[in-house]
């Protein structure tokens, strides 16, 4: 074996060492955007649709001075929402 194929060797291995798994990290992350883009858009379908909600199918309830209840329950609900992800992201496992 000389020094040209010992350097070929080492040339592939590098590749299937570094290449290989970056391949692999890119699908994964890929995924893992897209997956977090069509989070977000659930989650402001959703938090939309119950303000319209409490809008809309309450009747006069939230009508003259409790005009800004809707926006106040909407946003409590979304920072509830957010402080248990946060919760469950930072939590650390056994």
């Amino acid at each position: 074996m000389g020094p040209a194929d010992f350097f070929e060797l080492v040339k592939a291995y590098a590749k299937q060492e570094t290449m290989e798994p970056l391949r692999g990290a890119g699908r994964w992350l890929l995924f893992g955007v897209a997956g977090s883009v069509l989070l977000m858009l659930a989650s402001i379908s959703l938090t939309l649709a119950m303000l319209r909600v409490l809008q809309e199918e309450t009747g006069s309830t939230f009508t003259g001075n409790l005009s800004w209840f809707p926006y106040l329950a909407t946003l409590v609900a979304a920072v509830v929402v957010i402080g248990l992800l946060a919760w469950r992201i930072t939590k650390r496992s056994l």
